[in-house]
């Protein structure tokens, strides 16, 4: 018999350990938990380094709900997880991070609280499934062998919601894109280097110039975008779908401006 390796990834111990026992009975299902974003993705590496790779992920909707929150819009993209090692990782971003390095897991966020924004932002990171934390054992049973089979599952009273948050992220991006567009070629390189949360200095040395043309190529930025400061710039590139300057050591050049 083939088994369906899952991982549970809840930080609150109870439920983690009482859901794992409830499906370890399954015949045809092998449980793991973990109890942080971090901890998850050390299961995923190993478990691919033993040739025991997971099938399917089940992530706490409000997995870190104890820290402070960090909301980010629904129209920008999940962050990948890239932190250090032990570094706190929220239930969207690690959809997100697991779908960047380990794309054939299916992901199912569980989740105490039908809420259509946040199940259409775990959807944008590449969760495949939204389910109530109060389910059935069977109705989970079921949403886990069905996202094997590419399924997607969703509660009914959702979808309506969920796809009006997603329409909006697409008019919202088409949006950003044209202000992108709008940019010249040098102030499209200054705006990748902001995402990459350079400061003026550090952007003048990446680029070559000077610290005052990059002063304008900025002013320039948030004028062309209609926004007023740096922050939104970023949120707004990233709806675009603008990533990051690399940041490996630039090579040698001359100084302009």
């Amino acid at each position: 018999m083939v088994r369906i390796r899952v991982l549970v990834v809840d930080d609150h111990r109870i439920f983690a350990e009482s859901l794992a026992a409830a499906l370890t009975a399954e015949p045809d299902v092998d449980v793991s938990a973990a109890g942080s974003g971090p901890a998850a993705l050390r299961c995923l590496e190993r478990g691919a380094a033993e040739s025991r790779p997971y099938d399917v992920l089940l992530v706490d909707a409000d997995l870190g709900a104890g820290r402070p929150p960090q909301p980010a819009p629904l129209r920008e993209a999940a962050a990948p997880v890239g932190g250090p090692v032990g570094a706190p990782v929220d239930g969207i971003a690690l959809v997100a991070g697991v779908r960047a390095v380990q794309p054939g897991v299916r992901t199912v966020v569980l989740a105490e609280r039908d809420d259509p924004r946040r199940a259409a932002l775990a959807l944008q990171a590449g969760a495949v499934g939204w389910v109530a934390k109060d389910c059935s054992l069977s109705r989970l049973l079921t949403v886990v062998r069905g996202v094997l089979r590419e399924e997607t599952h969703l509660p009914p009273a959702l979808l309506t919601g969920v796809l009006r948050e997603l329409t909006a992220a697409r008019k919202h991006r088409s949006d950003s894109e044209r202000l992108v567009e709008s940019l010249t070629p040098r102030e499209r390189e200054v705006l990748r280097c902001m995402v990459a949360g350079l400061g003026r200095k550090a952007v003048a040395e990446r680029l070559f110039l000077s610290p005052h043309t990059v002063r304008t190529h900025m002013q320039n930025v948030l004028g062309k975008l209609g926004v007023h400061s740096t922050l939104a710039a970023v949120a707004l590139a990233r709806r675009a779908g603008v990533g990051p300057a690399d940041l490996a050591p630039p090579s040698n050049g001359v100084r302009a401006g």
